[in-house]
């Protein structure tokens, strides 16, 4: 049984047909789900899914890009929720240098800000890294952030940024990008992470993995993730879900 630790079931995209999404990801044998809110409106939607269904969790942060909107209202609101029992993570938080709507410097304030918080509550801190790999392992060092420990979320960096999560007590995620086929990199990471510290998502609705590249991404195909991974650890989707799932389970104190 699988753990899609990364999906964002919160938006418009899965709007129409949420339940047929979510019973789709259990025939293909998804048994949890990590919901991931990033600004007001997918957080409270994230909250409501866990409410819904008893094998959803949430996530619950600020996205980088989102940065310059985010007040010291909106983290005290955060902290006040993740009191919840299903709230397992702070984040998506990080850095992402594609898009320029934050300034770079706004950005890192925000993400210091949110693994301050992620300390004070005791939870691991889900990163989103864009272009961004040594800023985001600069701060994380600075911040200590390896109290806490987390994940790398869709990680796109090399082995030498991994290696560096690694020493910070963070999890490797691997989403879609690891079966495209011209994907060199993350296939060669995957290889060499330990398979304690591994895990799989899809980010969905975004990054399909192949061969659904372009359409719309759904927890099902966490599956396709996992077989991938599985083929390059030379194990099998059984052994792979069992240990990428207890990891989840583990790392968000899910008994």
């Amino acid at each position: 049984m699988l753990f899609d630790t990364h999906v964002h079931l919160n938006i418009d995209s899965f709007e129409e047909d949420l339940e047929e999404t979510i019973a789709r990801a259990q025939e293909a044998g998804v048994e949890s789900m990590n919901v991931v809110g990033f600004d007001h409106e997918t957080i409270k939607k994230a909250m409501q899914l866990v409410e819904d269904y008893d094998f959803l969790y949430a996530s619950i942060g600020w996205h980088p890009v989102d940065a310059v909107d985010m007040t010291d209202n909106d983290l005290k609101w955060i902290e006040e929720l993740s009191a919840h029992p299903k709230v397992v993570a702070i984040g998506e938080t990080g850095l992402d240098y594609h898009w320029d709507k934050s300034p770079k410097e706004v950005q890192k304030e925000a993400f210091r800000k949110q693994i301050h918080l992620a300390k004070k509550v005791n939870l691991p801190i889900i990163i989103h890294d864009r272009e961004a790999h040594q800023d985001i392992v600069d701060i994380l060092k600075e911040e200590n952030a390896s109290e806490t420990g987390g994940i790398m979320h869709c990680f796109g960096g090399d082995m030498e940024i991994a290696r560096q999560c690694l020493d910070m007590n963070f999890h490797i995620s691997f989403g879609g990008p690891v079966t495209f086929k011209n994907a060199k990199l993350p296939k060669e990471v995957a290889k060499e992470i330990p398979m304690d510290r591994l895990l799989v998502e899809t980010d969905c609705p975004f990054l399909a993995p192949h061969p659904n590249r372009g359409k719309r991404n759904e927890p099902a195909y966490v599956k396709l993730v996992a077989e991938k991974v599985a083929e390059l650890k030379e194990m099998s989707l059984e052994e792979l879900a069992e240990q990428t799932t207890r990891n989840a389970k583990k790392l968000f104190h899910i008994s």
